[in-house]
């Protein structure tokens, strides 16, 4: 008897998420080092936004850049990390459909809107340091505003093709994922059908994403690292390659762990593996991240303390 795509689909009304299996001690464990990893991402990433915003030595583009890309940060780490964090003091660890592809689409969307917010981060120190005389009569503030702008909305209307696609697929059970959160890959093996066409759209997607942005990133610190070289000063050099250190550890971070996974989602990585080069893109480099800028940056330390000093005179105060 032939069933249509419609009653797959609709057979599946939610997914079990593995998660990491392990006695209830060592889930209490992971609950606790996770909720740890996540306070310290929400805390740092809210300081440097905080800071941005604060501080007017930080109203520039390049830290309006960096203060929105801390808060696409806190986005995209909240799309998976608290319902990770139920999923190990539950038993039942399901997740709805609807839910399951919404957690999808917006940890796929936010994930974009960090590419593009590093492709605009290096775009804006290309012109900085490379054509310094021009700077301010193209990085206006309408063209900044666009930038921000363009960072938030593209990942939010690009990942809307994959997801479509990927959710139409027919799904009438197991559904039972082997991940922690509702990851593409896991999900569209799940299907009852192998939809070639559904994976060459979603590696292309990737492929062109990843490949285009990480390739724009590298252009644009080399031709600054070319003109950094060309400064006389010793201070100017320290100073640009400090600030391009930080930028590129992050770019490495972020590209080097999520295109072990998604270029090529055909590839049979083993299950473990999958987890853990996800837990690292999804965790632990939102976590590095607010170290990695505050630390190598002089004026973003200084006001990183300027915060927290008034933060602890107010709490004084009250």
């Amino acid at each position: 008897m032939n069933v249509s795509k419609t009653e797959h689909t609709n057979s599946v009304t939610h997914f079990i998420l593995l998660g990491f299996p392990s006695s209830p001690e060592r889930q209490l464990l992971y609950f606790g080092l996770l909720s740890a990893a996540y306070t310290l991402t929400l805390m740092g990433n809210t300081a440097i936004t905080c800071a941005m915003k604060g501080d007017q030595c930080l109203h520039t583009p390049m830290y309006i850049f960096l203060g929105n890309f801390s808060l696409v940060e806190i986005c995209y780490v909240t799309t998976t990390v608290p319902n990770l964090l139920a999923n190990f003091l539950s038993t039942e660890k399901s997740i709805s459909f609807v839910s399951c592809f919404a957690q999808f689409y917006f940890f796929f969307s936010f994930g974009c809107d960090e590419g593009f917010y590093l492709c605009i981060m290096a775009f804006d120190r290309f012109l900085a340091i490379c054509r310094p005389l021009h700077y301010p009569c193209v990085m206006t503030r309408q063209l900044c505003t666009g930038l921000v702008l363009l960072g938030w909305t593209s990942g939010l209307i690009l990942s809307v093709t994959p997801v479509v696609f990927i959710s139409q697929l027919p799904y009438c059970g197991p559904n039972i994922i082997n991940h922690f959160m509702c990851d593409p890959v896991p999900i569209m093996m799940l299907s009852c059908s192998e939809d070639t066409t559904t994976q060459f759209i979603y590696s292309t997607f990737n492929a062109i994403f990843m490949i285009g942005t990480f390739l724009f990133i590298l252009c644009s610190y080399a031709l600054v690292i070319l003109a950094v070289l060309r400064m006389p000063s010793e201070t100017s050099k320290s100073k640009a390659f400090s600030t391009c250190a930080s930028h590129l550890a992050v770019v490495f971070l972020f590209f080097g762990s999520i295109g072990v996974m998604y270029v090529s989602p055909g590839s049979t990585h083993p299950a473990e593996v999958q987890k853990l080069v996800a837990l690292i893109y999804s965790v632990v480099t939102p976590l590095c991240n607010p170290l990695i800028y505050s630390l190598r940056n002089r004026e973003m330390k200084a006001a990183l303390w300027k915060v927290f000093w008034t933060e602890i005179l107010f709490i004084k105060h009250n």
